[in-house]
């Protein structure tokens, strides 16, 4: 019987890759991702995809741009191959934080990156819990917007992390509709920190609006970088009252010295999925935890592959 899917991995989170293949049931497509000595990139497929649904699984996260070029060849490799379509998983979707222009003669990266994936030949692209739902727009290719909250609300509720006595955090104001659903799912008070930024990953807490007293205080965020909005809104939710403040984030990128951080902070326990590799981080971490979007992304491909609903997977 002929081959219909397929499913190939790039460097930046083999181990998702692999997830994702067991929970839909099909081994992972063959592809040889190696470089010259001057560092180019160069991609072979290993075996006949002429008319496959074919399916990347790459994050364009640290290194951004080595994990961005991988993710173009593979993609022109399989075009080149006559691939039926080609779908790129993108669970972090980098440069999703240049979405638009904060100051004169700055790039909107986010738009260029859309450009490049489109050019290069992908069909579809799947990510996960964007840093701005408007990059779908940056597309003229169709783009399925997956979230984490499944997963998150799940651990939190196992947790014992809600009702009346529990209260969500939005860290910023731009996150205050993430928060809400949040705060919806798990039957609980919602507050808002007002920050001020004055340059990147360089944050001030100025205002919490919202009763934190006496309250178990979860943090919701979608990317937790160098972990410095974190820690200063945690401060910020204890000094007005809170017993405990605790954290989640799709997206742990954790980058310079946000594990010190954390380590050195106030957060009871901070909780991230593997949208993102995060290697000897755990245990460097021991108040970090990774939750896995495997079964999530899995359910996607097939839905995706049988022309199914992706949105009824959200449906509460």
């Amino acid at each position: 019987m002929n081959k219909t899917l397929a499913i190939f991995s790039g460097n930046s989170n083999p181990g998702l890759a692999a997830e994702i293949c067991r929970y839909v049931g099909v081994p992972q497509g063959v592809a040889k991702v190696s470089r010259f000595s001057d560092g180019e990139i160069f991609v072979e497929v290993g075996e006949n995809v002429r008319n496959v649904n074919c399916f990347i699984v790459q994050s364009t996260s640290s290194p951004p741009n080595d994990n961005l070029m991988e993710l173009l060849i593979m993609i022109d490799a399989l075009k080149r191959a006559s691939a039926g379509s080609i779908v790129a998983i993108m669970p972090y979707f980098g440069y999703a934080r240049q979405d638009r222009k904060v100051k004169p003669r700055t790039p909107i990266s986010a738009k260029l990156v859309a450009d490049l994936l489109t050019a290069a030949g992908a069909t579809r692209v799947l990510s996960v819990d964007l840093h701005a739902g408007q990059i779908q727009g940056f597309f003229n290719i169709p783009f399925d917007h997956l979230y984490a909250s499944p997963v998150l609300v799940d651990k939190l509720e196992r947790e014992g992390l809600r009702g009346a006595d529990t209260v969500v955090v939005s860290p910023d104001a731009g996150g205050v509709e993430r928060a809400r659903a949040y705060s919806k799912a798990l039957d609980c008070a919602l507050a808002i920190i007002d920050k001020r930024r004055d340059a990147p990953n360089q944050s001030q807490v100025h205002h919490l609006i919202g009763d934190v007293t006496g309250k178990r205080a979860i943090l919701i965020d979608d990317i937790i970088d160098t972990a410095g909005t974190l820690c200063n809104a945690a401060e910020a939710v204890l000094a007005h009252g809170a017993k405990e403040v605790y954290a989640v984030a799709t997206h742990g990128v954790l980058s310079g010295p946000a594990i010190s951080r954390i380590n050195d902070s106030a957060l009871s326990g901070v909780w991230v999925t593997n949208s993102i590799d995060q290697g000897d981080r755990p245990e460097r971490c021991p108040r970090l935890g990774v939750l896995s979007l495997g079964n999530l992304l899995g359910e996607a491909v097939k839905r995706i592959h049988h022309g199914d609903s992706i949105s009824s997977l959200f449906d509460t």
